[in-house]
């Protein structure tokens, strides 16, 4: 494949994950209220309920008087703590106009402003060494060349900045889940994992990566941490598998499947790829 051709082909998949993500605004289905407002409100709720371990990971305590980005703002909770942690200045992109108008919507209902423009991570509208912290929760791996989008972040991050990064796990138990249901149900036991996210996880071409992979994503970086954890995709908590799977079959498995076990056993094989980057 020549470079034109590989070109054209990101391009056209980066239409379509915008336009997925458009249409499906990340946790909206938890956005449930009277107004816009109370929508959001809940929607932020519900996500920190369902995934406590985001507080931990990004720790919006550390953003204050640092400059600060967020990439993939998606419906704003995220970038509303971090607009809380009284940053030294605040920057968001996302690739949909859907995200940036959440988010804007969001931060004025309680009187913040950010930095926020539409835009892709592998091409990100900012100088070099902008930023003293940068955070992505579960976006990168969406984008069609996630290895140029870590190398922007290497690139807009100061020297000794840290970024924060959660990337999907392929050997993990949602990724197994995916193969029993679409691999070895559906007779073709043959398919691979990385087949399998891209055609049947969230929008199209998403990507998941070993832990070697990804050290070798951020290779760049001066310090690497990267660790697993069990998401509630792992856990079948709350709606996941609705939007694209929803059907009796899922509702019976999501009653009858072993969390206490996979929270004993299985602590290595998260879906979520925690990832710490010092420059």
């Amino acid at each position: 494949m020549n470079r034109e051709t590989a070109q054209n082909e990101n391009e056209a998949l980066k239409h379509d994950v915008q336009a997925y993500w458009d249409a499906h605004a990340c946790g909206a289905s938890y956005a449930a209220g009277a107004d816009l407002c109370d929508r959001l409100n809940a929607q932020a709720k519900t996500r920190y309920r369902l995934e406590p371990y985001i507080l931990e990971f990004a720790g919006f305590e550390d953003a204050c008087g640092k400059d600060v980005l967020e990439i993939g703002v998606g419906m704003g909770a995220d970038h509303h703590e971090w607009a809380k942690s009284k940053p030294g200045s605040l920057a968001g992109i996302d690739l949909t106009q859907a995200a940036t108008r959440f988010t804007s919507q969001r931060l004025a209902f309680n009187g913040m402003k950010s930095n926020l423009c539409q835009g892709d991570a592998e091409n990100l509208p900012f100088k070099d060494h902008s930023f003293d912290l940068i955070y992505s929760w579960g976006v990168l791996h969406h984008s069609p060349d996630t290895p140029r989008a870590i190398n922007e972040v290497h690139r807009v991050l100061r020297p000794g900045g840290l970024a924060r990064i959660m990337i999907y796990h392929r050997y993990s138990v949602m990724g197994y889940m995916l193969w029993g249901r679409f691999a070895l149900a559906a007779g073709k036991p043959w398919r691979s994992l990385t087949d399998l996210f891209a055609c049947h996880l969230e929008s199209p071409g998403t990507k998941a990566y070993t832990i070697k992979e990804a050290r070798q994503m951020c290779s760049r970086f001066s310090r690497v941490r990267i660790r697993p954890l069990l998401s509630m995709g792992d856990l079948l908590q709350g709606n996941v598998g609705e939007r694209k799977h929803r059907s009796l079959l899922l509702t019976i498995v999501k009653g009858l499947w072993p969390r206490w076990l996979i929270k004993s056993l299985l602590q290595s094989q998260g879906s979520n790829l925690l990832i710490e980057l010092r420059k």
